[in-house]
């Protein structure tokens, strides 16, 4: 139907008067902004020929390379190179601009055209649907630039201050609490100092009151014994007189070392400071965790099993069959083993996972702690030469020579970390997840110190 129509519309365009040419010559930019853009300015003097007439040779020649690979039309005229015709329709097969001849007889007979006006006229619609689209986007994304990114700006103005005030006022108080803890433990020191210095001086004069008196009773018996002539000294010189002086002498006393001669550790002893120097060292850069650290295999008793991996422990019900050779650096009573790592510089951490163990033990001990026999000098704990971390009936506890403190831990932890501060000589166990200090303690370590363990319910690991 499409093919007859176009018939029929070209049968009608041969008696068609050049006026009507001209008049579509002289639409305006707006009614053919297509051709427009093909940058022609003599539009006005172009002219229809004849039916059945050649163009001339000179419009063929003036059109572009483009126009003459396509054989359809010049750039000179908006006729068809080919048939001469008005170029009216729209090939939407090939995307060109044809006349009616080519749509029946030419070289897009058979393939979907439409009239041009309906081709520019959609065109036209689709180019008033993007502006108006980008229009309304434009809107919208000027309203989101006034308002919500506007609006979002004062309320980070308002967060961002608020927060820098609630810093302040938290450090504040934070300063304020450690400024009034700074100056009573120095206070406390002071007054702990000049205490152990009043009972130094007072011991100092009372000895050197001491040794003036006990030089004077030698004195004069030295003068009797080397001045006084056999008889006189016979006679002046009594036993009961020489038991007196010894008896003065002896009433001097002996001296003697006591506590009273010592500072007190605990008069530096602050829970809050502890406790905030804890969580600064465990949230600080300067702590090392141990990446190498594993159990070390020649020291694990034959009721533990190593894993291949040595990080981890699991507690045997039965002896093994085959007893492991005999090694002086093995457990051989308690379920202990000791870490590969010696520790004696530097802040170091390492954690386990003690899962759902009830009975484990963790902390260090000098590498001098005794190996053999079931006695408490090999016990993790019951020493002085270990210091661990016990778990046991529900229970924990930190133990060092045999003394035990009960802890309070508010939820049964799944691992457990141990920090070692060196320079501060500092012991520090801990929660992981929360970094809650289950305790810490300072001693006086006088040798290098190794990661000790112990297990008598399931496993625990060492975690990396």
């Amino acid at each position: 139907m499409m093919t007859e129509a176009l018939t029929d519309l070209t049968a009608a365009k041969d008696g068609v008067e050049t006026s009507t040419m001209v008049k579509s010559e002289d639409m305006s930019h707006a009614e053919q902004p297509i051709f427009n853009a093909l940058g022609r300015d003599n539009s006005a003097a172009r002219e229809k020929p004849n039916s059945g007439t050649k163009a001339p040779a000179a419009i063929a020649m003036m059109s572009t390379a483009s126009d003459t690979e396509s054989g359809i039309f010049s750039a000179e005229s908006e006729m068809c190179v080919e048939h001469e015709y008005e170029l009216d329709c729209f090939c939407q097969t090939d995307m060109k601009v044809i006349c009616t001849h080519c749509a029946v007889v030419g070289s897009c007979q058979g393939h979907s055209v439409t009239p041009l006006a309906d081709r520019v006229t959609a065109v036209r619609n689709q180019l008033v649907d993007a502006c108006e689209k980008m229009q309304l986007q434009a809107l919208r994304i000027e309203k989101f630039i006034e308002q919500t990114l506007t609006g979002k700006e004062k309320k980070l103005q308002v967060a961002a201050s608020t927060a820098r005030e609630r810093v302040v006022a938290q450090v504040s108080v934070a300063r304020e609490a450690l400024e009034e803890e700074e100056q009573r433990l120095l206070e406390e020191v002071q007054q702990e100092e000049e205490r152990v210095e009043q009972c130094l001086l007072t011991q100092r004069a009372h000895w050197a009151q001491a040794m003036a008196s006990l030089a004077r009773t030698r004195s004069r018996l030295v003068h009797t014994l080397t001045h006084a002539p056999d008889a006189q000294l016979v006679v002046n010189t009594s036993i009961q007189e020489i038991a007196e002086r010894v008896e003065e002498a002896e009433g001097v006393g002996e001296p003697y070392d006591t506590e009273q001669l010592n500072m007190k550790p605990c008069c530096s002893d602050s829970h809050l400071l502890r406790g905030m120097w804890a969580t600064a060292m465990l949230n600080g850069s300067n702590t090392h965790g141990l990446s190498s650290l594993k159990f070390d295999e020649r020291t694990a008793n034959p009721l533990l099993l190593l894993s291949d991996d040595r990080c981890s422990l699991t507690f045997l019900q039965k002896k093994p069959r085959q007893t492991p050779p005999y090694d002086p650096a093995r457990f051989d009573s308690w379920p202990n083993a000791l870490g590969s790592l010696s520790l004696s510089s530097g802040t170091h951490s390492w954690k386990l996972d003690v899962g759902h163990s009830a009975a484990f033990k963790v902390g260090v001990c000098y590498a001098s702690l005794h190996r053999k026999g079931s006695g408490d000098e090999a016990r993790l704990g019951h020493n002085d030469q270990s210091w661990v971390l016990s778990h046991y009936n529900g229970e924990y506890s930190f133990w060092h020579a045999g003394e035990k403190v009960m802890l309070q831990v508010a939820t049964r932890p799944q691992k457990v970390g141990v920090l070692l501060d060196w320079p501060s000589q500092t012991l520090l166990f801990y929660e992981p997840e929360s970094a809650c200090v289950l305790h810490c303690a300072a001693y006086d370590f006088s040798a290098p110190l190794l990661p000790a363990f112990a297990v008598t319910d399931q496993s625990i690991t060492i975690v990396h």
